[in-house]
């Protein structure tokens, strides 16, 4: 892999000459795709829509060249204005901090003494008979000739021409030959699976078209709307500096600098006070702010599908390989990229490294920071979560899947026992840190819940009894909550809470491969065996939540209530619902006010039945 990413490197970096008009061709196709399918809808042909669309595009650019060359003209004109108004203002400055001058003083100073003896070294003088009068020399060039003069003019102009011409050529023979290239490529990605690969170039050639096509126009309203801004402020040539603006916006975080250090310079050099400055400084911050934050999002989604990291690094990288150039391609280019990753399988890891997606799922996440004792990361994963979901929601998507990822490493035998330790420590800590927490409010138009009765608020009205798994415990706590939230009166593990009360129901939370199935029978027997005429539920949590996806113990206990009733649930969600029309109340399970956090589940070591 090494080998083949420094070949791609050199082909890119030696092959430039070739390759960026052809990565400019293809991006300027994207870009005009959508043109040529609207010419089209207007009943013109293929043919006509093509060069209709390049014509325009030229002229277009061309038309911006000359405007942008005439104003570049007009200011180096105006330049030796500009120098001596900025050293007046400069000096004047100087002149009012006379303690720049003792710092440069001390400076020179510093400097002459590093450098030892300032006494210039005494010349020798050659002797008398040596000394010869100097020799005047003088150098003459012919004058050119009129070939001499054209090739002057025309040699810095056939390099940029020629490469425009093959830009013009490759972009005309790329949109009228858009579906048999597009057929070609998905030959080389995978006949086989011809209806995956065709529906995948598609979408990509879609979304990448809108993409380029809604960010050059947006560029260029955000550029004619720089330049009036600074015509109404009074910044000379104010299209040169709008046509930067725009082209600058395609370069990430460099470019507004780039963009305001002209005007800025032009407001010190025609405003002899610090007004025109500090608009110019103002108009560049709210609109950058307001297109980063308002106008981006609202065109392009949240983001354009890069993370900050990989566009800094695709900008260092594609200017060192291809210069400005690269510069300006750079995020085109690694969205290119990106989405390459999206649609092929061997390409994947381009997506996930330049990608803004998660590495990691939520349940990954978060089994990686109890891995690493960080509670605190946990917590702010629950917050983000429970702003758009309930307890109970985030608990079955996020929290017991990463149990199960650590019980599954914990039967192999790859979760040390220090890890261990830690994951169950900053686990507990979120269960009790989830106590403040509140659920979103139901959405508008439901029945608020109906209250809970009375006699199932007691205190071990609703018993929670842990399997012998690792961490068959913490689900116990967590339908604990869970069922408090709601009002019930809950105890996890032992007995009722209150002498000579029993619990008004059982709940036996198990995860799936932490205990047999002979374990999970014989737990359920002896709490029926103990309380005699309880309801129970039994929670077998599996990743799918539903019958289809149930496990070994989700059958066995399935089995097992054929005997006597017993209500089986697949997730803390499905188990609260159950809970709710065992107390009688036909209400949806919408989380209240919580409840009094249950108690501690049993120590490390000891079984739940010794408990």
């Amino acid at each position: 892999m090494l080998q083949g990413a420094l070949l791609v490197i050199a082909v890119l970096y030696f092959g430039q000459d070739l390759l960026v008009p052809l990565v400019l061709s293809v991006l300027l196709a994207f870009v005009l795709a959508p043109v040529v399918r609207l010419l089209r809808r207007v009943l013109l042909p293929r043919s006509a829509a093509v060069v209709v669309s390049v014509l325009l595009a030229c002229t277009l650019i061309f038309g911006i060249g000359g405007l942008m060359g005439r104003q570049a003209t007009l200011l180096a004109e105006n330049i030796p204005t500009y120098q001596a108004t900025i050293r007046q203002k400069l000096s004047g400055l100087q002149g009012a901090s006379s303690w720049i001058d003792r710092v440069s003083g001390a400076v020179q100073a510093v400097g002459h003494g590093m450098g030892g003896t300032t006494e210039p070294p005494t010349a020798r003088t050659a002797p008398e008979s040596d000394a010869r009068p100097p020799m005047p020399v003088e150098i003459r060039t012919p004058d050119p000739t009129p070939v001499d003069m054209l090739r002057r003019v025309a040699e810095p102009l056939l390099g940029p021409l020629a490469t425009a011409g093959i830009v013009v050529i490759l972009v005309i023979f790329i949109l009228l030959y858009r579906e048999d290239l597009r057929d070609r490529l998905i030959r080389l990605a995978g006949a086989r699976d011809l209806h995956r690969t065709m529906a995948a170039m598609d979408d990509a050639a879609y979304r990448l078209s809108r993409f380029f096509l809604a960010q050059t126009g947006m560029n260029a309203v955000f550029g004619l709307f720089i330049a009036a801004a600074l015509w109404i402020i009074g910044i000379p040539n104010p299209l040169l500096w709008g046509f930067v603006a725009g082209l600058m916006r395609f370069v990430p975080f460099i470019g507004v600098f780039i963009t305001v250090s002209g005007p800025i310079l032009l407001a010190l050099a025609v405003d002899p006070g610090w007004a025109t400055l500090i608009w110019v400084l103002v108009l560049f911050g709210i609109s950058e702010t307001l297109m980063g934050q308002v106008v981006e999002p609202m065109v392009f989604g949240h983001s354009t599908g890069l993370s900050p990291i990989a566009v800094i690094a695709a900008a260092t990288f594609w200017t060192w390989l291809w210069g400005p150039v690269g510069l300006l391609l750079a995020v085109p280019l690694t969205v290119c990229l990106v989405v390459l990753g999206r649609h092929v399988d061997r390409l994947e890891f381009l997506e996930v490294i330049l990608g803004d997606r998660p590495p990691l799922d939520p349940e990954e996440t978060f089994y990686q920071r109890a891995l690493a004792g960080d509670a605190n990361a946990l917590a702010e994963q629950a917050e983000r979560c429970l702003t758009e979901r309930p307890l109970a929601e985030y608990l079955d998507a996020v929290a017991l899947p990463a149990l199960r990822l650590a019980q599954a490493d914990a039967v192999h035998g790859a979760l040390r026992p220090e890890r261990r330790e830690a994951l169950l420590r900053s686990v507990e800590l979120l269960i009790e840190d989830l106590e403040e927490e509140e659920d979103p409010p139901p959405p508008e138009g439901e029945a608020p819940p109906e209250a809970i009765p009375a006699a199932w608020h007691v205190p071990g009205a609703v018993l929670c009894l842990p399997g012998r798994g690792p961490f068959d415990a913490l689900a116990a706590n967590m339908l604990g909550q869970v069922l408090a939230r709601r009002g019930f009166g809950v105890q996890v593990g032992g007995v009722s809470a209150v002498p000579g009360a029993p619990p008004r129901l059982i709940c036996l939370c198990l995860l799936e491969g932490g205990s047999s199935s002979a374990t999970a029978r014989y737990l359920l027997r002896r709490a029926r065996r103990r309380l005699p005429g309880v309801p129970a539920i039994a929670l077998a949590w599996s990743p799918g939540g539903t019958e289809e996806s149930e496990g070994v113990l989700a059958r066995a206990l399935r089995a097992e209530g054929e005997s006597a009733p017993l209500q089986l649930a697949m997730s803390l969600t499905e188990a609260l619902d159950l809970a709710v029309e065992a107390s009688g109340t036909a209400s949806p399970p919408v989380l209240t006010a919580p409840a009094p956090r249950p108690e501690a589940p049993p120590p490390l070591g000891v079984a739940p039945a010794q408990a």
